[in-house]
């Protein structure tokens, strides 16, 4: 029986700008590279809008690439009207992109591709468990917010996907073996971020057993692909950024620059969220709010302006400087370093939402 071998633990910085993936003749410089990532699963709100905003000016001050990325994998939740949506809401917001932007669903080559690299190297193993078989260990604890803890049931237990199914009948998902202890990544707003990813989740799920590629195995294929050197994105996601880290270790890719900004709340803390029906940036494009109010509303949350005033993000590039940006989250129409004064805002657009 082959068993998965566990990869050795490390404090993970940034490669010296930029190690090609998989390079044999030294370092190779590539252009700062940032993404912009929706998964066409809803409508943008403010928080998406502020989050977007950021990631295009980290790198387009930089005199830097822009790619549009469509995470659009699991299916059953995809609509294709939000994908085009969200294309309108961000041109109408003032960003732009180089290239036509990627879709997930139109390729999953490279997906398996990486994944048969993952299993040949014995980085990766077959699991047939469902989340129920998991959720009824008594020994595996919850991981947080809906998450559940693997407990390594099919770890080192089958030879190959096809002996896993044959075995058991079932058809069978994907794991990265993931490494004991603690491990870092530097980020550029929150410093060091910390986590033991084998004790918080266990070992990460790279292919579900309906065979949809996870979030975390096709970002950073994806990030790896295009060339990806600047990642920013809501602190809510701080932690992956250690386990994606795993992953770039395992199939050899260079680590970006993680850089992961407070997200945008209302003013009773909660954050935004698409399913909640938070105000979208559609909403605000189709009452004819004039864009340059709304990205003047972020860029001022974000220590980039003194004050709200009407601006196009290229006017920003000048400033942008994630030093500036406040550490707490941002608060619509709240009180303070990191307010969204969308109130303001709208009345000065001339605009009455209620």
């Amino acid at each position: 029986m082959r068993c998965a071998r566990r990869l050795g633990a490390s404090v993970v910085e940034p490669h010296a700008r930029w190690r090609a993936a998989g390079s044999t003749t030294g370092p190779v410089v590539l252009p700062p590279t940032g993404r912009l990532a929706p998964s066409p699963t809803g409508r943008l709100h403010l928080g998406h809008g502020r989050s977007f905003l950021l990631a295009w000016l980290q790198a387009r001050s930089e005199g830097g690439r822009v790619w549009l990325r469509l995470e659009d994998l699991d299916r059953s939740r995809v609509r294709a009207a939000y994908a085009e949506q969200i294309r309108v809401d961000l041109e109408w917001l003032g960003l732009d992109w180089d290239g036509e932007p990627l879709v997930q669903s139109a390729d999953e080559g490279p997906y398996a591709a990486a994944l048969e690299a993952l299993l040949r190297a014995g980085h990766a193993y077959p699991c047939v468990c469902s989340r129920s078989d998991i959720a009824a260990r008594v020994d595996a604890p919850h991981a947080g917010d809906g998450e559940l803890h693997y407990p390594g049931t099919c770890r080192g237990r089958f030879d190959s996907m096809e002996a896993a199914e044959r075995a058991t009948g079932r058809p069978a998902g994907v794991r990265l073996l993931v490494p004991a202890g603690v491990h870092s990544v530097v980020d550029g707003v929150l410093g060091e971020v910390h986590e033991d990813t084998a004790e918080v989740t266990g070992d990460l799920l790279l292919l579900r057993r309906d065979r949809v590629y996870s979030y975390h195995f096709a970002v950073v294929v994806d990030d790896g692909r295009q060339g990806v050197t600047e990642v920013l994105r809501g602190d809510d996601l701080a932690t992956s950024a250690v386990r994606q880290a795993h992953l770039q270790g395992a199939l050899g890719l260079a680590h970006p620059h993680w850089a992961h900004v407070p997200l945008v709340v209302d003013r009773e803390g909660r954050r935004l969220a698409k399913r909640a029906g938070d105000l979208g940036l559609g909403e605000l494009r189709e009452r004819g709010v004039d864009p340059r109010f709304l990205v003047g509303a972020l860029a001022a949350s974000a220590g980039l302006l003194e004050r709200a005033e009407p601006v196009a993000p290229r006017e920003l590039l000048g400033s942008f400087d994630l030093a500036r940006l406040p550490r707490a989250p941002a608060v619509i129409d709240g009180e303070g370093p990191g307010a969204v004064p969308l109130a303001t805002v709208l009345r000065a657009a001339g605009v009455d939402l209620v």
